[in-house]
């Protein structure tokens, strides 16, 4: 049995952000706003909320349980001012709260994720043979001769 952990994670995310376009719906404010305070502009993938979701339901499976504030740690990013002038050093800034918590909510509603009461999320029965299905189906896809041992 393939788990997420025989896959390389950029293949895995891909597959799985492909998978959750048909499952989860996308907000009309995504493509309007930042990803974290540390960022100066929103993002240009057109798919990025269903990327970020795959992303999301990856780490919540890997750091069960795992709360918002630890993923918006995760998900920063350095803050220096502006791209186009650095007068101090760089301070880390937080992922963005609503962003992660609104995907946990559509990841939840589908079924993937649950709450931990007072500990945080948890991939649920139904989300860890959807990431055993899209894994094997990557590992299968994948053409790299390192990975034979694990065949």
């Amino acid at each position: 049995m393939v788990t997420i952990y025989d896959v390389p994670a950029d293949a895995l995310i891909e597959e799985v952000a492909a998978r959750l376009e048909d499952r989860i719906d996308e907000p009309d404010w995504v493509e309007f706003t930042k990803s974290g305070a540390g960022k100066e502009l929103p993002p240009e993938q057109e798919d990025f909320w269903y990327v970020r979701s795959a992303s999301l339901l990856r780490k919540v499976a890997q750091n069960e349980p795992i709360g918002i504030e630890r993923l918006a740690t995760e998900y920063g990013s350095k803050k220096r001012g502006s791209n186009r002038y650095s007068v101090r050093p760089g301070e880390h800034e937080g992922g963005s709260r609503k962003l992660i918590r609104t995907s946990l909510q559509a990841l939840e509603d589908e079924g993937l994720v649950t709450t931990a009461a007072g500990e945080g999320r948890r991939v649920s029965d139904e989300g860890e043979a959807f990431l055993s299905e899209v894994a094997t189906e990557v590992f299968e896809d994948l053409d790299r001769p390192e990975l034979e041992r694990y065949a």
